[in-house]
């Protein structure tokens, strides 16, 4: 969904290989190879997280790509090798490595990178500010988009907004999580984890948190900032259309599809 005043809206899950949706999200009897063919159908994006514990074949990136629809979008999720240090600093062949690793091979299908932390990492101004700085926003004539996954409250500062927004990496918001949430646009994207889902609904959320979640996604790509959602800073981010990652990830994860489909056909 994109119009002249607002930005794109892509909406996916995590992976997309999970036994329990075969025969829920997955029709009977379709071939487990044709399971990413079949969800890039029916959602808009996916977040991978293998990235995260292990590098890819430029090969398999490449069949990623030439498996999914135009106009779909991958993200993936950076190495934990890079972000599970003491010091961020020292991190700079490790984000040269997993960049290196073949992601371009995705060409236009290559969203932002998840840069995930634990939440024992805690907010030192200097260090993340190094760690920043080693994150190229142009490789080899691709683009590239960085966002940060903090999961510890010593982010919940404007300090750390405010530099994110320096260096144009989008602070990732978490909802319906325990972990702090941080709804700053902070880059001229947004990216949305939301966490909630369960199995009393038949879709992971009720009909009013799904219409809410879309309402939140349309703000977002117009430019807004929903008041509903925690935000550090009092002074908001330039108004400007935003393209908005949004993945349902985690909670009841079997009917994770269902809520990503919803959310897409509210957005239509």
């Amino acid at each position: 969904m994109a119009s002249g005043t607002s930005g794109n809206i892509y909406v996916g899950i995590g992976g997309w290989t999970f036994e329990p949706w075969r025969g829920a999200f997955y029709p009977d009897k379709l071939p487990q190879k044709r399971e990413l063919e079949y969800a890039s159908q029916n959602l808009t994006s996916i977040e991978i997280n293998g990235t995260y514990y292990g590098s890819q074949k430029p090969e398999s990136f490449r069949k990623w790509h030439d498996e999914t629809p135009d106009g779909f979008v991958f993200s993936l999720k950076g190495s934990r090798f890079t972000t599970n240090r003491k010091e961020l600093a020292q991190a700079g062949e490790s984000v040269e490595r997993f960049i290196g690793s073949g992601i371009l091979e995705l060409k236009n299908k290559l969203g932002p990178i998840n840069w995930q932390f634990m939440e024992t990492k805690k907010f030192q101004p200097e260090d993340f500010e190094a760690f920043l700085d080693l994150l190229p926003h142009s490789v080899e004539g691709h683009r590239l988009r960085h966002a940060v996954e903090v999961r510890n409250d010593s982010f919940v500062a404007p300090d750390f907004v405010e530099l994110a927004r320096k260096h144009n990496v989008a602070v990732i918001t978490a909802g319906d999580s325990k972990f702090p949430q941080i709804a700053d646009p902070t880059a001229d994207f947004v990216y949305l984890r939301i966490m909630g889902t369960d199995e009393k609904h038949k879709r992971g959320y009720s009909e009013a948190e799904l219409d809410a979640w879309a309402k939140r996604a349309l703000a977002y790509a117009a430019g807004d900032t929903p008041d509903d959602l925690s935000r550090v800073c009092d002074i908001a981010a330039r108004k400007a259309p935003r393209d908005v990652y949004l993945y349902v990830i985690s909670g009841h994860k079997e009917v994770n599809p269902a809520a990503a489909m919803a959310l897409i056909e509210r957005l239509k």
